[in-house]
């Protein structure tokens, strides 16, 4: 979770995040510009959860990719086959009777 901050703004006009320690001094003052950026680099405890889930998902995966890509194989091989067959000749057509 974020940590509490009071908002500001410089005399510049830039937004400000004032941290105070718990006697009311300021611990730290951070633009909100570095502030959200360090947030947004840091994970929380769920997001790593649902990332670890993933990552074991996606460990199981190949196997089920590797039986794909031999069936995948498996059709290429069987087209190449059947155009090196000879290709079967078909009777000609008869001429149509006249009476």
């Amino acid at each position: 979770m974020a940590m509490r901050r009071t908002t500001m703004y410089s005399g510049a006009g830039k937004k400000l995040y004032a941290v105070r320690a718990a006697d009311g001094t300021f611990k730290d003052i951070q633009t909100y510009e570095r502030a959200h950026r360090a947030d947004m680099a840091h994970k929380s405890a769920a997001e790593k959860k649902t990332a670890a889930a993933r990552k074991a998902a996606v460990k199981k995966a190949p196997a089920r990719k590797a039986a794909k890509k031999a069936a995948a194989k498996k059709a290429v091989v069987k087209k190449a086959a059947a155009k090196k067959a000879p290709a079967r000749k078909r009777p000609a057509k008869k001429a149509a009777r006249r009476k």
